[in-house]
């Protein structure tokens, strides 16, 4: 479970619930299941890589769990849990930094390829801006791939609008917090 950093306290990443979705804070217990959900290598396309198996996943999430190394630095994860059909299917996430009233996030999402073309990603990310904005964190960033635009459509209904930054070939999208 991901901690941000609030002021002198720290606020455990607990469950954010939208409209049809569940955000659970993640937890290695769901590696199995998102070894399933994550395992379209179309879903690598834009970002590279490969699916993980289970054994993998499970040792990822454990390092995630337990947190960034650097105290300034707050992982906040979560797996996205469909309601109606009690079954994950995607996550999104949250890497926060910076001062109090200067708070940063960098954020991503993926949803399974069964479940995409549904609103989900939009859905979890636009709960999980207005999530940050209740944590003091002000600005939120994401990074693009100039060709995927399913992730430019989540971005812009989360409230983000694209820059002319240019990053290890994605674009930086970024907005207010707060949704």
């Amino acid at each position: 479970m991901g901690r941000v950093l609030l002021g002198v306290g720290v606020v455990e990443a607990g469950s954010i619930r939208t409209g049809r979705l569940d955000l659970l804070p993640l937890g290695v217990e769901h590696a199995a299941e998102m070894a399933g959900v994550l395992g379209d290598p179309a879903l690598h396309a834009f970002i590279g890589g490969a699916p993980a198996d289970p054994a993998a996943l499970r040792e990822r999430y454990e390092r995630l769990v337990a947190g960034s190394p650097d105290p300034a630095v707050s992982w906040c994860n979560w797996v996205i849990r469909l309601r109606d059909e009690a079954c994950l299917v995607g996550t999104v996430q949250a890497t926060v930094t910076g001062p109090v009233h200067e708070r940063v996030a960098e954020i991503a999402w993926v949803v399974g390829t069964p479940w995409q073309g549904r609103g989900i990603a939009t859905e979890a990310a636009r709960g999980l801006v207005a999530w940050l904005g209740r944590h003091e964190v002000r600005t939120v960033i994401a990074h693009i791939h100039p060709e995927h635009r399913a992730s430019a459509a989540v971005a812009t209904g989360a409230g983000l609008s694209a820059t002319d930054v240019v990053h290890e070939g994605e674009i930086r999208w970024t907005g207010p917090a707060g949704g």
